[in-house]
């Protein structure tokens, strides 16, 4: 990726011009120039700064990113937690396998950026305007230059005065949805936790809490705390004043899992609008990830669903537009209406609202449904159970039956 000023760029002339260089804007480049594309990225920062946002992805969304060609990259330099506890109620249900990376973002975003190749040209700049048409686009930047390409991707995340401009909206479903808290974990006495992670969900629907985990990044023990709170809450200068107080009167019998603890360096704090956008069918410009809309952090979805816009716009259309003239809009409502990504859209909002309601609804439904996943827990725990114990019995049976001098069979 060469990167440039912004005053060598006088109408320079690109096939796509991405806005934003964050996860979703830094894959697309990398999938797009790869395929061929003359490619320009546009981002304020060089190196991408430590920023609190997704601390966590998984597999699933690793075999995305080797659609990208950049998983292996990214897989090195994550944490693989292996197995995790996983506590309901206040009771310890299940003890599992895992496939949950631990990753700071600005880790994830740089590392990504590594991978994108040198023929895509990098500014460092901030867009100041969109100008949109069924031909070409046009992106000016606040130093007065101005680029043309023929599609542009709008990967700016939460920034909303880009889309405004193109007369989009943004459309609350719910200010303040959740907050997320980030900060790390230790151990007060000892030296390590008795986990590798740990998921704990809400003890009881008064503490308007979804869950916390903990899960290694290198050597530390990353902690995300998902409320759901209204800003004005006391609860939460109250929290940020004495996180290690308040987790144990919010949960008191976390402690009966972690032992003694403490909060670790800087409390973090993030609370998310829940949106999505209206008027974004427009010619030669595309909103991915949380550019189009939000997801609740305490689903897990945000970055998987950012990785499938991309996945499905670079794969599955910006090749076939550029092969023919004109970028309007019924070459745009085809990414929109894309199978998969209505599905990943439309999951994410599901799993956002019973998220809420499993947390902080006090019906006989929900009671119904918590008790349910305490038994769905005990139940996979104990099959995991079973079938290691049985595949260490067969083991024992087959070394005790080979002849002597044979070759112990492998677990």
């Amino acid at each position: 990726m060469q990167s440039v000023s912004g005053l060598e760029w006088v109408m320079r002339e690109f096939e796509v011009a991405i806005v934003g260089a964050g996860l979703a804007g830094s894959i697309a480049a990398t999938m797009l120039a790869r395929a061929g594309h003359s490619v320009a990225i546009v981002d304020p920062n060089e190196t991408y700064p430590d920023e609190f946002r997704c601390e966590k992805i998984d597999f699933d969304q690793i075999d995305i990113l080797n659609k990208a060609g950049i998983g292996s990259a990214v897989l090195a330099a994550a944490t693989h937690d292996r197995t995790a506890w996983v506590s309901r109620l206040g009771h310890l249900v299940e003890k599992r396998p895992s496939d949950q990376l631990g990753i700071d973002y600005g880790r994830l975003v740089n590392t990504i950026r590594t991978e994108i190749p040198p023929e895509v040209t990098f500014i460092r700049g901030k867009v100041t305007a969109v100008a949109n048409g069924p031909e070409t686009q046009k992106v000016t930047l606040a130093s007065g230059e101005i680029l043309t390409a023929r599609l542009v991707i709008m990967a700016s995340g939460l920034n909303n005065s880009l889309r405004q401009s193109l007369g989009m909206e943004r459309c609350d479903f719910k200010p303040c949805y959740s907050i997320t808290f980030g900060f790390d974990l230790e151990p007060a006495e000892g030296d390590s936790f008795p986990f590798r992670a740990l998921t704990y969900y809400g003890e009881h629907p008064r503490s308007r809490v979804s869950y916390i985990t903990l899960f290694p990044i290198g050597t530390r023990m990353r902690a995300n705390f998902f409320v759901y709170r209204d800003l004005d809450d006391p609860w939460l200068r109250e929290f940020r004043a004495a996180p290690e107080a308040m987790l144990k009167a919010t949960m008191p019998r976390l402690e009966r899992l972690t032992g003694p603890f403490r909060v670790a360096g800087p409390v973090k704090v993030r609370p998310i609008d829940f949106y999505g956008t209206s008027n974004y069918r427009q010619p030669g410009v595309v909103l991915i990830g949380d550019a189009f809309g939000t997801a609740c952090p305490a689903t897990g979805t945000g970055a998987r669903k950012a990785m499938i816009d991309v996945e499905r716009l670079c794969n599955g259309y910006v090749s076939t537009w550029l092969a023919t003239p004109g970028m309007g809009v019924e070459k745009i409502a085809d990414f929109y209406d894309d199978a998969a990504k209505v599905r990943s859209d439309r999951k994410s909002r599901a799993l956002a609202a019973s998220a809420k309601g499993t947390a902080t609804d006090t019906g006989i439904y929900w009671w119904a449904r918590r008790w349910a996943s305490v038994a769905l827990g005990l139940a996979r725990w104990a099959r995991n159970i079973a079938r290691e114990t049985w595949q260490s019995a067969l083991q024992s049976f087959h070394a005790a039956q080979a002849p002597a001098g044979s070759p112990k069979p492998r677990a």
